[in-house]
Parts: C-alpha cells; structure tokens; sequence
C-alpha cells in the first residue's frame, strides 16, 4: 500500500467515524425529537396514567395493553377446559373467550418440562382470544350458559349468539357463531387476544398480515414492522424507527392504539418463536385494531405486548374463524397459507428448503448441533467445485504475478498494449480472473437465507448441544466473570479461523494489504457475531474449517503436480578405455 492509498484509508476512515458518531445520533435526535412532539399533540389527557405498572416481561408473560375493562357479569364465572396433545385451553364463560392456552410441547425454560419448568403459557386475561365487540345488546364478557361440552369442543348460547368452540390438531381452535337474527354483525371484532415480547434481546414483536386490497392487484403480506405502517414507530424500538430500541421512550404514551383498514385474508402477531393468528373466516375482514403497550420498566423505549381485534364488515348471521395459537413453525404455518410470517423475505425460495432439510437431518440424529454440521456439509460439498476451481484459479494468478508486473514495466505507457498482453498471458495460462469472485458471490445468498433460518427458527429454541445451552441465543458462558453478557468461545473460533483462512488464500495484492485484511476482517466478525445466536457461530467457524482444509488440500496437490514436473538432471556415463579406443 502506497502513501497515496494510506491517506485515503485515513480520511475515509475519518469520515467514517464521523457519520457513525456525530452526524448519525444527530439526525437520530432531530427525528426524535420532531416524532415526540408529534405523539404529545397527538396523546389523549391523562394518558400518563395508563398501564403505569407495566414492566419488563418474561418470555411467557402478558403486560395488559389499554383495554376498557367491561362490567362484570351478575352470575359466577365457570371455566371450561379443552386439551388434545399440543394445547390446552382454559375458557370462561363471560365471554365464552379463551383465557389462557398452554403450549404442552415447549418448556418455558431451559432443560426438560417439569413442575419447576412448566410448558410456555399464554396469558390472555388482558384481552381474551375471541372476545366479541360491536355486537348490538351483546357485551364482551357477557355471560353464556354451556350447552354441551366435550374434550376438545364446547357450545356457549345465550339470548344474542350461541358459539361453538373446537380445539383441532395443528394448534388451531375454530369458533363458530350464529347470530339469533342477524342484526349488530356488520362492524363486529373479534380479539387475537396478546403477544408479549421475550425477554431476549434478540426477540421481537410484529403484527403480519395478508393484504387482499392493494394497489397492485394481488394479495400481499404486509409486515407492520417495516415500511410506512403507521405501527412500525412502535414495533421496532423508537420513533425515529430503528430497531435497536436504543431511543430515548421520553414523551411517548404507555400505549398507542391504532386503526389498520383494509381487506385482510389473514391477521398474525408474533413475536420470535410463537405466532397468534386468526388465519381464516368465511367473513369479510376489514381490518384490525392494534393496541401496543410499552415496557415502563426501562428509559429506552422497547414495547411490550401487542393485542389485536380484527374487524368485520359484512352481515353474515353466521361465521366461522379459525384462529392458530402455537410455535411459529414453517410446516404448520404453510399448511394454513401463512408461510410469510416466518419473515424469511426476498431469500425465502432458499429459507424454505434449508429449514427442511435441517429438520430431515435432525429426524435422522435428534440434535440440531449435529444437524447444523451436516447442513454445513451439505452445502460445503455442494460448492466445493466451485471454490475449489477458484482457488485454484487464484494460486494461477498468484504464479503470474512476476510475469505480471514484466509486462506492466514493459508496457507502462501503452495502456491498450498492456490489457492485450495480459489478456493475452490470461488465455495462454488458461486463467479467468473473475472466476475467484463467483463462489463469493453465489454464496452470500445461501448466508442470508441461513442467518434468517438460524436465528428465528424455533426448533433451535432452548436446543442444547456439547456446552452450549440453548442454540437460538449467544453461549453467555460465565456471564458474571465477563463482561458483554458473558464468554462466547464460538465466536474467538470463528475469528481464528478467519484469519487463518485469510493466511491460507493466495493472494495477488500487496503484502501489508493482506496483512491488513488478515487482522481487520477476523475483528470485524468477532465484534459482529458475538451477541448473535451460537448457532449462526457455530455454522460459520465450520464453514472456515471446511475452507481451510480445502485450500491445504488444493496447496499439497500444487505442491505434489510441481515436484512431478521437475526435469531431472542428466549426468553423462563415465568414460570407459574401450569408449577411448573408438574416439
């Protein structure tokens, strides 16, 4: 690297820094600040009153958004139970809604279900999931009387509406409601009930739907935590809109409630591993209602929960909803046409197959570690021709290079002498330069789509493998002895795999260039996947080894063509007295 190369690096690396740390939380302040004088116009009186007790939630438990309480019904609750193998529902008869949904295949915890570790629960006292609104002469929690009942299928009657409510496989429970008359359906809701954030840093929480109305004349998935959805200031962790949830959450309300209006087929709120959805009706949707209540516990804004009510615009005296209350799974969310909520965007034709064939490995040895190996495999020998023609192509050029700068000297002040020449040493040593840019290029598909696979994928949720506890989350190895949430090792591998793989790559630059690069790019890494999941670590440090190990095959079989092309030295017999004779 020259001096002029090295002055540039500086003012690039000055200009750098100031963008990330003067000009950024700049414009982040004035966006804030114009977005907090927005919502104070905006909030009603005595807002600041509203869920004040809120706080920091844990991964199973329900913060109550602002939601007006009903009157209590004249006659005694009762609750009705309904259970197959994958859920059990605990239903009230005000309101003939389901209070609470216990998910009897995932533990709340770390390690094996038990009384002290109990399976994950949904909490829906707050907002009850199918609590009816807007029906004339019907209150939410009104009292019904159960008319048959059933292990997995209750009737609720009273004077206005008889609902029937079946729990069914795959997670789903079905209502079905006749209305006595017709009249007071049209403008109904119905609740999805409550999702809560987890408490990982990690997690996330989002309202998805299927846009039956838009401009462009076919359904489409709307993710509310993206694009100009009015939600999305209070999705994703500020009002400025970023994701860090680094922004001050002075000024805004405990709560916002917001209106969405639009042909839906389907409505889901999720957070990172579990989904509540109404995924179908025989009733027009027209839209949902969101009311997001924010964690009070901590001066950065991060909301807390989400509950959700669709709308109804037709009349129809009798619907049927079907609503999915479980794990945010592909093949149970593809079978009820809501795929998209895995959220695996524009790399989703690769998300999904990768997701299947991680589940195929881990059916074959029930351990996503050893099926995060073999999905390794899989794709390190799916591209191994490629990279290996490219670093082979690479060690070519790398052997050309005094040649190469031959023909620069020679024909340095004929630029168009000079491409012909080299073009020309290209074809006769059969060499490609761009070939080594190929494999590079075609797998950062394969990267992305597994980044996205590997980091929302509840199947690696509280999956142990060897010392790391659970795969979806940083090793956080002795988090009280290190800072930054504890020792992850995986991610020191990674590193030194990187640099050592960098060591191993021919290269044709400058030598302090590669120097350089085998020090940033191993810092760069480490600082960027420290606190991601260990399972994204683990796959990448593998994907290094299987690199490494190919470069130092391809350098032995280099090695081994050069010592077979050595011309031996030829020694002339010695001289006999007969040779002499014939001289």
């Amino acid at each position: 690297m020259n001096n002029t190369e090295k002055i540039i690096c500086l003012v690039l690396g000055a200009v750098l820094v100031w963008y990330l740390f003067v000009e950024t939380p700049r414009q982040a302040k004035a966006r804030q600040e114009a977005a907090q004088a927005q919502v104070q116009e905006a909030a009603p009186a005595g807002s600041a009153d509203v869920a004040a007790d809120a706080a920091q939630p844990k991964a199973t438990d329900a913060v109550a958004p602002v939601l007006e309480k009903p009157a209590v019904p004249s006659v005694p609750e009762k609750t009705v139970v309904l259970e197959n193998d994958e859920l059990k529902l605990e239903l009230s008869t005000w309101g003939a809604v389901v209070k609470k949904a216990t998910l009897k295949k995932y533990a709340r915890g770390l390690g094996p279900m038990s009384e002290e570790n109990p399976p994950v629960e949904f909490d829906f006292a707050a907002s009850p999931l199918g609590a009816l609104g807007g029906v004339k002469g019907l209150a939410p929690n009104a009292a019904y009387d159960v008319k048959e009942q059933s292990s997995n299928a209750v009737v609720f009657v009273n004077a206005t509406v008889t609902r029937t409510v079946t729990l069914s496989a795959g997670y789903r429970v079905v209502y079905a409601e006749e209305f006595k008359g017709g009249d007071g359906v049209s403008g109904s809701s119905i609740s999805l009930g409550v999702m809560t954030m987890g408490g990982s840093k990690n997690d996330l929480l989002s309202v998805d739907s299927l846009d039956l109305a838009n401009a462009k004349g076919k359904p489409e998935v709307i993710h509310h935590c993206e694009g100009d959805s009015p939600l999305k200031p209070y999705l994703v962790g500020g009002l400025s809109g970023g994701c860090s949830g680094s922004q001050s959450a002075e000024g805004m309300p405990p709560s916002k409630k917001t209106e969405v209006r639009d042909g839906m087929g389907w409505i889901a709120v999720k957070n990172r591993f579990f989904v509540t959805a109404l995924c179908a009706s025989d009733a027009a949707i027209s839209g949902f209602d969101a009311d997001i209540a924010r964690d009070m516990a901590t001066a950065t804004y991060r909301p807390a929960s989400v509950a959700v009510c669709a709308t109804f615009g037709s009349a129809e005296p009798r619907r049927t909803v079907t609503f999915y209350v479980g794990p945010k799974k592909q093949s149970l969310l593809w079978d009820l046409g809501m795929r998209d909520v895995m959220e695996f965007g524009m790399w989703r034709w690769l998300c999904y197959p990768l997701v299947w064939v991680l589940n195929l490995f881990n059916d074959w040895i029930p351990n996503y570690g050893v099926a995060i190996i073999l999905l390794t495999i899989l794709v390190r020998l799916l591209f191994w021709p490629l990279t290996h023609k490219s670093t082979v192509g690479m060690k070519k050029m790398q052997e050309l290079q005094p040649k190469m700068k031959e023909i620069q000297a020679k024909y340095k002040d004929n630029p168009q002498r000079l491409q012909q020449e080299t073009w020309a040493m290209y074809r006769e040593a059969k060499v490609n330069p761009m070939s080594s840019c190929l494999p590079m290029l075609i797998q950062i598909p394969v990267f992305i789509a597994l980044f996205n696979v590997l980091r929302s994928a509840v199947e690696l949720r509280y999956a142990p493998f060897l010392w790391i506890a659970d795969l979806s989350e940083p090793e956080g190895l002795f988090s009280s002895w290190f800072p930054f949430g504890g020792l992850n090792i995986l991610p020191i591998l990674m590193a030194a795999t990187t640099a050592l793989q960098s060591a191993f790559t021919p290269s044709t630059g400058d030598k302090s260039q590669q120097k350089m690069m085998m020090v940033f790019m191993p810092i760069m890494m480490l600082v960027m996947f420290y606190s991601f999941p260990s399972a994204l670590s683990l796959y990448w440090f593998l994907s290094n080894v299987f690199s490494i190990v190919q470069m130092w095959i391809i350098r032995r079989q280099t090695a081994a063509a050069q010592c077979g092309a050595i011309v031996p030295e030829v020694i002339d017999p010695p001289v006999t007295r007969q040779m002499r004779r014939h001289q």
